[in-house]
C-alpha cells in the first residue's frame, strides 16, 4: 500500500498506517500482550484517531511477538491497578471490545489467543487467524466468566450448541474448526497473518468509504455509536460477573492456578 507511515513507538499499542488502514500493535511480547491500562489506553486512542480521521477507511489489530493477546494482566490486577483507559472506561477491556467505530475492523490473530484475546476477536468485524491460533472463553476453569463480551457474543457467532461447548467447558478451539463452523474468515500459514489482514483491507479500502461504514452501521446495529443488541448482554455480564467475584469460587480459581493445584469447588 502506499502512504504508508513508521509506526510509532510511544505506548503499549504502536500504530503505523499503511495507506488508508491503521495498523494497531498491541507491543508487550514480554507478557503476551496481557492487557493493562497502557494497553487499553493505546488503542482506545487509536481507535478514536481512527473513526475521526476520514483517510482511515480500516483498522486492523494484531500482537507482538508470538502472542495475539494473552487476556488480562493478573500482575497489574494484583496489584490493584485500573486495566481500562483512565478517561475513557466505556471503552471497555483493550480500549476495544465496547469501543464502537464506523470503519471496518479486522483482527490479525496470530498465535496466543485464549480468553481476553479471543474476546478481541469476538469484538472484530472480520477475523484472520495463524495456523497455531487457538481460540476459547477457558475462565469458567478459574472460577469466572467472560466478562469482556465473549459470554454473549461467542453465542451469536457459532451455532449455539458450539458455543455452548466452549462456554461451559472452557476448551479451546483450533483455527482450523474455528473457520469450519464460521468464527473466523481465513487461516493463514504462521508468520503471514498482517500481510493477510492489510490484504483485505485493501479488497475493503477500494470501496466508497461513506456507503461502507453505513453498511457496517446497518449490518451491526449501531445508533448513535452504540450496538444497541449488545446493551443487554452488557448488563447481564456486568450483574453476573458481580456476583461471581465475590463467590468463594472465585477467589479459588486464580489460588489453584498459581499453585498449580485441581481447584477444589465449592458452588459458593
Amino acid at each position: 500500500m502506499d502512504g504508508s507511515t513508521p509506526p510509532s513507538s510511544s505506548s503499549a499499542a504502536l500504530t503505523e498506517r499503511r495507506g488508508n488502514v491503521l495498523l494497531i500493535t498491541l507491543n508487550r511480547p514480554e507478557a503476551r500482550n496481557a492487557v493493562n491500562a497502557a494497553v487499553s489506553t493505546g488503542v482506545g486512542d487509536a481507535l478514536h484517531e481512527a473513526q475521526h480521521d476520514p483517510e482511515i477507511r480500516a483498522v486492523v489489530i494484531t500482537g507482538a511477538g508470538q502472542s495475539f493477546c494473552a487476556g488480562a494482566d493478573l500482575k497489574a490486577i494484583s496489584r490493584r491497578e485500573n486495566l481500562y483507559h483512565p478517561e475513557h472506561g466505556e471503552w471497555g477491556f483493550a480500549g476495544y471490545v465496547q469501543h464502537v467505530i464506523d470503519k471496518p475492523t479486522i483482527a490479525a490473530v496470530n498465535g496466543t489467543a485464549l480468553g481476553g484475546g479471543t474476546e478481541l476477536a469476538l469484538a472484530s468485524d472480520l477475523v484472520i487467524a495463524e495456523e497455531r491460533t487457538m481460540f476459547g472463553l477457558p475462565e469458567v476453569k478459574r472460577g469466572l466468566i467472560a466478562a469482556a463480551g465473549g459470554v454473549f457474543r461467542i453465542v451469536d457467532q457459532l451455532p449455539r450448541k458450539v458455543a455452548m461447548e466452549l462456554l461451559f467447558t472452557g476448551e479451546p478451539m483450533s483455527s482450523a474448526d474455528a473457520l469450519t463452523w464460521g468464527l473466523i474468515n481465513q487461516v493463514v500459514p504462521d508468520g503471514t497473518v498482517v500481510e493477510a489482514a492489510l490484504a483485505l483491507a485493501e479488497r475493503i479500502t477500494v470501496n466508497a468509504p461513506l456507503a461502507v461504514w453505513a453498511s457496517k452501521r446497518v449490518a451491526a446495529g449501531i445508533d448513535d455509536g452504540v450496538i444497541t443488541g449488545d446493551e443487554a448482554g452488557w448488563t447481564r455480564t456486568m450483574r453476573e460477573m458481580g456476583a461471581v467475584l465475590r463467590s468463594a469460587d472465585a477467589k479459588e480459581g486464580p489460588l489453584a492456578f498459581a499453585e498449580k493445584r485441581e481447584p477444589r469447588w465449592q458452588a459458593k
